[in-house]
């Protein structure tokens, strides 16, 4: 679990509820069911138009990331990855096929068998890149869709509002309920701005620098398959990847 998120969404929802309540406010006067469907449908319906499947797809796959906390594999990949230039260097490149098959990162096993292959160091480098950089466009363009949610929902508030103004100044002979009407009615937009700026904007944000730190990790497996395709050091090899890595993980 990623108590940043959790504890975010808690602290943010709750302390609009708490300052409503401090101001004299109910919350029941917050609870809406019709504003939450011309918010929630609308903003969905914006995206879907907006998206493709595809990318709609990726997008709800993703947000799991930000809910969950997923430890980073990035200083066992640099072991495999010095253990294995240890034994290249020690035996020779080609020793390394019977061990390829046991390590666990299928896009580790991809690059070492390449290096195992004799593939020129440029080519496997121009493969590897182009493979990385088209999965993070594909990732970005899932965790768009959340920002492009947060972009839609206030407006779609205002329109909910809009219309149960319409509805409101329908009805004015009954003056009585007039203020209630209008309090109803600008929930929508409470609903369309809070949801943006509380969740669907920081859930993209969040989700877009995951990528990018699991595009990062690629780069550094495919920089230490490649020093392991050149002869370099073990020692000097593993001081290089440990530069991928941010200090809190080192």
């Amino acid at each position: 679990m990623d108590k940043a998120t959790w504890f975010g969404l808690l602290v943010g929802f709750g302390g609009i509820l708490l300052g409503n309540l401090l101001e004299g406010g109910h919350i029941s006067s917050l609870m809406q069911f019709t504003a939450f469907v011309i918010v929630l449908a609308g903003t969905l319906g914006a995206v879907m138009v907006s998206s493709s499947e595809k990318d709609l797809k990726t997008g709800l796959s993703l947000a799991k990331k930000a809910f969950n906390k997923e430890e980073s594999q990035a200083k066992k990949r640099i072991q495999e990855i010095v253990d294995c230039a240890r034994f290249a260097k020690k035996e020779s490149i080609l020793g390394l096929e019977p061990r390829i098959n046991k390590i666990e990162d299928p896009f580790l096993r991809n690059i070492l068998r390449n290096v195992v292959d004799g593939v020129e160091v440029e080519n496997i480098r121009d493969i590897f890149e182009t493979q990385i950089q088209t999965e993070e466009d594909e990732q970005l363009a899932g965790a768009k869709i959340w920002t492009d949610a947060g972009g839609f929902a206030p407006t779609i508030g205002i329109i909910g509002a809009v219309l149960g103004l319409i509805h409101v100044m329908g009805n004015l002979t009954d003056t009585s309920k007039l203020g209630a009407g209008i309090a109803v009615a600008f929930v929508a937009t409470v609903y369309g701005v809070s949801s943006a700026n509380l969740l669907f904007l920081p859930l993209g944000n969040k989700l877009k620098r995951k990528v990018q730190s699991d595009s990062r990790e690629k780069q550094m497996v495919l920089e230490g398959g490649l020093l392991i395709a050149s002869g370099m050091n073990p020692v000097v090899l593993e001081q290089k990847l440990y530069a991928f890595l941010a200090s809190e993980q080192r």
